[in-house]
């Protein structure tokens, strides 16, 4: 059975699993459903349709699945979805889909989301990633699993970061910022790449040197676009394992809509 605080409103609607926690003045809608073992702190809001995964901490007066900030928005059957083994701290702000995308906003497994932490309308986060205190993504933004978007750092609406990427502190993301790469500033510049994260994550010593080549050929070589792109494919097949790197970056120059940030 869920622990429901007596001053919290849960509607007979949701749906909460064994061993979900609920505390005091905590208010969950209809169409929430809870998986086993999430904790959810006092006072927060959580509006439906949402579906949050197991073992979640969610702590106080954070408000998740409200309605999307976009004046488009006509009351669709959209939905906020959250994996498991996020930690989501006080006040954050999580926003339903919209209709004119997927209509479900998506935060995977295993994220840190710390305070004031704003995740907009169809926003689609990986696993891994790290979201510092008053982060914010705006709508349709991608990020991907292990990157670190800073403190106070604001992405532009539609914009994409690549996993293993980091911003620092107050980074004004207005552009995509490829896989690896570490951006500060405004405007948003390129200092190098993750490395000590790269290291911490277990990547051998031949696969962060290539890591740093597909840098280099970006950012320091003086190429276009273009010519970076068809010299990085060159490096598919010379490290078994860095492969999955260089179809990762590949994939993301390919898709990029905004332009990358150079």
């Amino acid at each position: 059975m869920a622990s429901i605080h007596a001053t919290a409103i849960v509607d007979p609607r949701a749906s909460l699993a064994s061993g979900v926690t609920v505390g005091a003045y905590a208010l969950i809608g209809p169409e929430v459903v809870i998986g086993e073992g999430t904790e959810v702190g006092s006072h927060c809001v959580i509006e439906g349709p949402t579906v949050i995964g197991r073992d979640n901490r969610i702590h106080a007066h954070a408000c998740l699945g409200g309605a999307p900030q976009d004046m488009k928005y006509r009351g669709e059957p959209t939905s906020l979805q959250i994996g498991d083994r996020n930690t989501i701290r006080e006040f954050c702000t999580f926003n339903r889909g919209t209709a004119q995308d997927a209509g479900v906003t998506r935060i995977g497994d295993d994220n840190w989301i710390m305070a004031y932490v704003h995740i907009a309308h169809d926003a689609q986060v990986g696993h891994r990633t790290i979201l510092a205190n008053n982060a914010t993504l705006a709508g349709h933004v991608h990020v991907g699993d292990w990157a670190i978007i800073g403190g106070l750092t604001g992405v532009h609406q539609f914009c994409h970061v690549g996993a293993h990427a980091m911003t620092a502190f107050q980074s004004h993301v207005s552009q995509d910022v490829p896989p690896f790469m570490m951006v500060a500033g405004n405007p948003l510049a390129v200092h190098g790449f993750n490395l000590e994260g790269l290291r911490r994550r277990g990547f051998s010593r031949e696969r962060i040197a290539q890591v740093r080549q597909i840098h280099r050929l970006l950012y320091r070589e003086g190429l276009s676009l273009e010519q970076a792109r068809q010299r990085i494919a060159e490096l598919s097949g010379v490290l078994p394992d860095g492969d999955v790197d260089v179809a990762m970056m590949l994939d993301f120059l390919s898709r990029s809509t905004r332009g990358i940030v150079r």
